[in-house]
């Protein structure tokens, strides 16, 4: 079974590739993805890195998890999945609780 795993702490300029290459140290990949900023297309310093087998990616727990990359320190477990986002404007409905006029 496929597990992915949470990398933190890249460095912003590390690409897919590099991401991709630095894993399959540790077994075969099947995707490695550096999170990009939707507004600025600059990298937000995580990505996510799948194996095919779950050996692998305990392996590459082992080897990379608070290892030096780049000059910064990783850090490597398994992805969890992403928590339900609350509203950011508060409040909710119309009006968002602001007591405001119609």
């Amino acid at each position: 079974m496929a597990k992915k795993l949470y990398v933190g702490g890249l460095p912003y300029s590390t690409t897919d590739e590099e991401l991709r290459d630095a894993f399959a140290q540790a077994g075969a990949v099947s995707s490695a993805v550096v999170i990009m900023d939707k507004m600025s297309g600059r990298s937000k310093g995580f990505g996510f890195v799948e194996f095919a087998n779950d050996d692998d990616a305990t392996k590459a727990i082992d080897m990379w998890n608070g290892k030096d990359f780049g000059g910064r320190t990783l850090t490597v477990n398994e992805a969890r999945p992403m928590e339900p986002r609350r509203d950011s404007r508060g409040g909710g409905g119309y009006g968002g609780g602001r007591g405001g006029r119609w």
